[in-house]
């Protein structure tokens, strides 16, 4: 085979590996399109991603697991390619996240690209964890404002289930936040686990106000596997965005 042709097929073999891959970093879940993380040593945590770890089943459901295979703990992440602005933000979970080991994290939050503003800012989270802390609470409502420098806005709560349907939702407007954890999938406001609304003087400097890509990730803190040894996943039934 002559060297130009043979080339030529190696340029060609190495598009085909990257379009395959391109497809496999990205999947389709609740009329959105998701990038899924994957890389080692990568914030938070950090952690080792895998795109393995994240699916969409026969019924639609999206799955976020931390595995473990050949020694080594990976975890789940994935991110709008669009972003959303201010509007109410929901999500129904499926699983023991109350009971979630210490070092478990189940975040549901926007977050800034660098062009919007740096770590620390412009970021409105929904965290299930204990952070490392046995006896931490497990429900945590955090803004990071928009202006960097200034500290965030968080309040925490423990919580218990009797099920393992709960609905996470934040609405998101120029002047405030609505945080709000609920038992059972739901569009109302019945059956609360906690709320909290943030409505802090000078909001334009403390509120996010430029649209965000929204992030869904299970990861473990600074790295550290589960204490109880064991493999984590949680489903996410539904996300839905109203302006």
């Amino acid at each position: 085979m002559q060297p130009g042709i043979k080339a030529v097929l190696g340029l060609l073999a190495l598009l085909s590996l990257l379009a395959g891959a391109a497809r496999a970093a990205t999947l389709h879940f609740a009329g959105y399109d998701w990038t899924v993380k994957s890389g080692n040593g990568l914030g938070p945590g950090p952690c080792d991603w895998s795109e393995s770890n994240v699916w969409v089943d026969g019924d639609g459901d999206l799955h976020l697991k931390i595995s473990h295979t050949g020694g080594t703990w990976s975890c789940a992440e994935v991110e709008t390619t669009q972003r959303l602005g201010f509007g109410k933000y929901q999500w129904w979970v499926i699983g023991e996240i109350d009971k979630l080991d210490a070092n478990v994290v189940l975040g549901l939050f926007n977050y800034p690209p660098p062009e919007v503003g740096p770590d620390g800012t412009n970021e409105i989270d929904i965290e299930l964890s204990r952070f490392g802390i046995p006896s931490a609470p497990n429900l945590n409502f955090t803004d990071w404002p928009a202006k960097a420098g200034l500290p965030p806005a968080a309040k925490s709560y423990f919580f218990s289930l009797n099920g393992t349907y709960t609905t996470q939702r934040f609405t998101w407007q120029r002047n405030s936040i609505y945080f709000q954890s609920l038992n059972g999938h739901r569009n109302d406001n019945q059956s609360p686990i906690a709320r909290w609304k943030y409505a802090p003087a000078y909001p334009l400097r403390r509120i996010p106000q430029n649209p965000l890509p929204v992030h869904m990730n299970l990861w473990l803190v600074d790295g550290k596997p589960p204490g109880d040894g064991r493999e984590v996943e949680v489903v996410i039934r539904s996300f839905t965005y109203t302006h």
